[in-house]
């Protein structure tokens, strides 16, 4: 039997079992094993990794962990990155999903994806997963992917847009909260027989979904999404 020194930084530690409070950060194993199946074993997706050092020196997640290593084991560095991200959401999260297409961002969603399709949605469109399912993420095709940890759609939002740094990029009214089709603007007269009749009378700007026809005006819906985002404890920029 080998053991090594594990240690995990403040953002991880929340996500270990309660059983390795307990074991003061030795981890006993057998055989060869890499950094990746320890930690993953221990319930952290490699995708909340963002560095690990063994001994002191930057190592990968294919390290073979070695008798007597002391590792430590950082998150990703929270932030903005260098282009938007795009996401596709799990199921379990429609909420959430509604409010970051509420803020402009786009955001692949169905309530019934199989595992394989938001494999394949993460795959070949180049998109973030977003899910509560830490055996999801674990999965070697992803690369990309974040572990939401609060229940509460609010607070989840506000966790993602701090996690990715999506305040930069929050522009409302310019995505269909149905669909995920940029909006494009449209006369009023063209849909004023879809109107209702205060609708008619206070509001003169309108946007349409190309895709389902939804017809979006800055109402009450609108009055909601600042509120949301002047609601969001996050900083402007990082």
């Amino acid at each position: 039997m080998k053991t090594a020194d594990f240690h995990f930084d403040e953002d991880l530690a929340p996500l270990l079992p309660k059983s390795w409070l307990n074991s003061a950060g030795v981890y006993c194993f057998a055989g060869p094993q890499s950094a990746k199946h320890l930690i993953e074993a221990l319930g952290i997706p490699h995708t909340e990794v963002g560095a690990i050092l063994v001994n002191g020196a930057p190592l990968g997640l294919d390290y073979l962990v070695r008798d007597g290593d002391h590792v430590e084991v950082s998150g990703i560095a929270v932030g903005a990155t260098l282009d938007e991200p795009r996401f596709v959401i799990d199921g379990h999260l429609g909420r959430l999903n509604s409010r970051l297409r509420m803020l402009g961002f786009d955001c692949a969603y169905r309530g019934d994806y199989t595992d394989n399709e938001l494999m394949e949605s993460c795959v070949h469109e180049d998109r973030i997963l977003l899910t509560r399912d830490h055996r999801l993420l674990m999965r070697k095709t992803l690369s990309r992917g974040y572990l939401v940890r609060t229940l509460e759609p609010l607070a989840q939002l506000e966790e993602v847009t701090r996690r990715f740094g999506l305040r930069k990029w929050i522009c409302p009214f310019r995505r269909c909260i149905r669909c995920n089709h940029l909006l494009a603007p449209i006369e009023k007269q063209a849909v004023i027989d879809r109107l209702k009749p205060l609708t008619r009378l206070y509001f003169d700007e309108f946007r349409i979904c190309p895709s389902c026809s939804q017809i979006y005006w800055k109402g009450s819906h609108f009055k909601r999404m600042q509120q949301i985002i002047e609601s969001l404890d996050v900083p402007d920029q990082y």
